[in-house]
């Protein structure tokens, strides 16, 4: 069996060894370079451990992987585009170190190497994974634009923040655990048990990810606290508490959002305590811990020996900060 850094190394070594169109370089430069900065690898690692939970031999699996990591950074690059970040992982969005029309045109071109590495899946099940690729593709758009239209809307509710994020983020983790899977050559049951693994897996992490945002430990999350709140980003704290607010609270919430000019420190001091008037912490808590367990039981239901889930289960408690 493999562990996460192996996994890690395998990839990035395909990744280097990706061929470009060295026609016009112009082109391929930002490309090599957001593909460079890397970050966890956590979609492709997750569809080789699913493979290896089948098979010892993941050879067939590792071109797929890549062209979810390929894909992943894809969104990124047009994600950044339409928030007009600045900086990703600390480093300079493809946007702002070249500028907008070459990272569109730069990441038109990812998103059809991706499609060149799904082409190099196994023969025997190239069109089922090219299918649940392009369809879980197709469902990641739809949650960035859910994502932009909640932007403008003054209610969300907490099913249908639950639903964005399930596609936005969610879907590709599924996908990613469900392509492994069926490559490395699981059975169909198998392979549904791990694409609700890695969706339960991506639900809980996110809706941890906002909880940390607001009440997170600044030394461990590794950033300023209430950034999301300064914002007046629509994460599921803010939507739940718009949701099962008094109407004074639903008052001073919206007053604070509507707010221009205000001081950050007091903004994200005032809304935390109307989280807290609305026990949103708790809740918060709760829901990503009801989905990370799932997750887990998911992972456990698989037919697969315990012993070879270990490494599965030990990435997955890393990512969500658990233990297990």
């Amino acid at each position: 069996m493999y562990n996460h850094s192996e996994l890690k190394e395998l990839v990035d070594k395909a990744i280097i060894n990706l061929s470009f169109n060295s026609e016009a370089e112009k082109l391929v430069d930002p490309i090599k370079y957001v593909l460079s900065i890397g970050g966890k690898r956590i979609r492709p690692v997750l569809a080789l451990m699913a493979c290896n939970l089948f098979r010892d031999n993941i050879d067939e699996a590792v071109m797929p992987a890549v062209g979810l990591e390929v894909f992943h950074n894809f969104t990124l690059v047009h994600d950044d585009i339409m928030d007009q970040a600045l900086l990703r992982r600390n480093l300079p969005t493809v946007h702002s170190k070249w500028n907008l029309n070459q990272a569109v045109l730069s990441g038109d071109v990812m998103a059809f190497i991706a499609n060149d590495c799904f082409l190099q899946a196994p023969s025997w099940c190239l069109q089922k994974v090219f299918r649940i690729y392009n369809a879980t593709a197709t469902e990641v758009c739809v949650g960035q634009q859910l994502d932009i239209d909640f932007e403008k809307a003054v209610i969300v509710s907490e099913r249908e923040y639950v639903r964005m994020i399930e596609l936005k983020t969610a879907v590709l983790l599924a996908a990613s655990a469900r392509i492994g899977a069926i490559i490395g050559g699981a059975d169909e049951k198998d392979s549904d048990l791990l694409y609700e693994f890695g969706r339960n897996l991506g639900l809980g992490f996110q809706i941890q990810d906002d909880f940390l945002d607001t009440y997170g430990d600044m030394k461990i999350f590794g950033k300023a606290t209430g950034g999301d709140i300064i914002a007046n980003k629509k994460t599921f704290l803010l939507v739940k508490a718009l949701e099962i607010a008094s109407p004074d609270q639903f008052k001073q919430l919206q007053e604070l959002i509507a707010k221009k000019d205000f001081d950050s420190h007091e903004k994200v001091k005032k809304v935390t305590g109307l989280y807290d008037q609305l026990n949103i912490r708790k809740i918060t808590e709760n829901l990503a811990n009801d989905y990370i367990n799932k997750a887990f039981k998911n992972l456990e239901m698989t037919s697969v020996k315990k012993e070879r889930k270990e490494e599965l289960a030990l990435m997955a408690g890393s990512l969500i900060g658990r233990s297990k």
